[in-house]
């Protein structure tokens, strides 16, 4: 029998050690280092049929097969355009999220309407199968039949697969799986390495479609390897907003579909309910007070409208401070220097609060005049035009820059009712019924403030 051998992994960056370290020396992480037990892997397809075991074929690529497989399509518009125009067969996907964020009822929900053209297991490791057909009632998801089983020993759920052949298998989830021929712990660094390379082997081998569920950890990461992330085809993230009691489905990584593709629910008694028009509510909830500028950005395909809010003080303190959320802290301050440059607005002199309304993160350069006016109508406390869109980009000269996808941000703005549009002079627009008003340079934003 071959002696296994005993090493530590960094759960961030993968790195290995022969003895366990307090900091991982590569990224530096604390307490990252945890056992991993190497010995004889018997493969995803157990001990009597090893992937090894097969002959070894070499084909060209002219050889395969370049017709274009059909998608599973859920009828969920919200969960299938982040898929990227729904599942891709054969792919091997995570989704994760918060604990109680809403994983499983969102996916009990997608196994429900998969069912009723496809071939769907569901394995619940974590709930017994009274606790999901508790669900399932309340969610009435009782019309389509999925096969249930709450195992959560690998190797007898690959076999089940392999001979059900299902289109689909869901496992809720992939922390709770383990692998009898390891002396690790479910949910430990090398079940997890494991387990998603089996499943992985499986879903390619086999044409089965796998989706997992993950937990992640306090910082928002996937809990376990980061070599995890880079395993599988896609991982896609639930994440929770308050303020409008709906979810945020985001694609952080898809092989077969668009990168920050957002879909947005809403959680009901009865389960998630798709919200397509998210930029109703977002308007909707828009202040019409002094700091305030709305602007668009590109989540993938769709279109945002987001509220900035700025808010200036004279500071009482040597340094004045600079508090930023959603954004790069370094474009609201590069963005205040050049309107103090060109302006003589003396921010540098005043504390600076900036944030995105609703809790969304923006990076995109599009925003520098939201954020300009927001600053600018803050300082003065004179409120912008009621229902007003920024778009454009300010360079280190003061010059109003024009931005992409102008037709798209308008083509939605005429839909939700904005009323007044802020871009630069050279953007060139088609088909736009809202007033405009044009700027050369950050010197023209001050006559929306009565100021020469």
């Amino acid at each position: 029998m071959a002696k296994q051998k005993i090493s530590f992994q960094c759960t961030e960056c993968g790195y290995r050690s022969v003895k366990w370290m307090g900091c991982c020396p590569e990224c530096k992480q604390w307490e990252t280092l945890q056992e991993v037990v190497d010995g004889p892997s018997k493969g995803p397809l157990g001990s009597s049929g090893a992937s090894g075991s097969r002959s070894a074929v070499l084909v060209p690529l002219t050889a395969v097969s370049g017709k274009a497989r059909d998608r599973l399509l859920s009828g969920i518009s919200e969960w299938d355009r982040v898929m990227g125009g729904g599942i891709m067969p054969s792919s091997l996907i995570v989704l994760t999220g918060d604990p109680g964020i809403g994983k499983s009822t969102l996916l009990l929900q997608i196994a429900h309407q998969l069912a009723q053209h496809h071939k769907v297991f569901y394995f619940s490791t974590e709930e017994s199968l009274h606790q999901v057909k508790q669900r399932a009632e309340r969610l009435h998801c009782l019309e389509h039949e999925i096969l249930f089983s709450d195992l959560a020993d690998l190797a007898t759920t690959i076999n089940l697969c392999q001979t059900g052949k299902p289109d689909m298998v869901i496992i809720d989830s992939i922390q709770n799986c383990y692998v009898s021929d390891t002396h690790t712990i479910p949910g430990s660094v090398g079940q997890l390495r494991e387990s998603t390379f089996q499943l992985m082997r499986m879903a390619k081998e086999h044409d089965i479609t796998v989706l997992l569920t993950g937990h992640i950890t306090k910082e928002g990461t996937i809990a376990g390897p980061k070599t995890l992330e880079h395993m599988v085809d896609a991982v896609f993230y639930l994440t929770g907003d308050d303020r409008w009691h709906s979810r945020i489905l985001r694609a952080v990584k898809n092989r077969f579909g668009t990168l920050n593709e957002l879909g947005f629910f809403e959680m009901k008694e009865h389960g998630m309910i798709e919200v397509p028009n998210i930029n109703e509510y977002i308007i909707s909830d828009i202040s019409h007070s002094p700091g305030s500028a709305i602007v668009a950005v590109m989540e993938g395909s769709r279109p945002l409208m987001l509220e900035l809010q700025g808010l200036t003080i004279q500071s009482k303190m040597g340094i004045p401070q600079r508090v930023v959320s959603g954004m790069d802290q370094k474009q609201v301050v590069l963005i205040a220097a050049i309107l103090e440059k060109y302006l003589q607005v003396r921010l540098s002199a005043h504390d600076i609060f900036f944030k995105v309304s609703g809790g969304f993160k923006i990076k995109e350069s599009g925003t520098d005049l939201g954020i300009a006016l927001a600053l600018l109508s803050s300082y003065f406390q004179q409120a912008l035009p009621e229902h007003s869109l920024a778009l454009g980009e300010i360079s280190l000269t003061g010059q109003i820059k024009p931005i992409n996808h102008i037709s798209t941000f308008v083509r939605e703005a005429q839909k939700f009712g904005v009323k007044r549009l802020f871009i630069a002079d050279t953007q060139k627009l088609e088909q736009c019924t809202i007033n405009t008003k044009r700027f050369k340079n950050v010197f023209e934003l001050l006559n929306l403030f009565g100021n020469d």
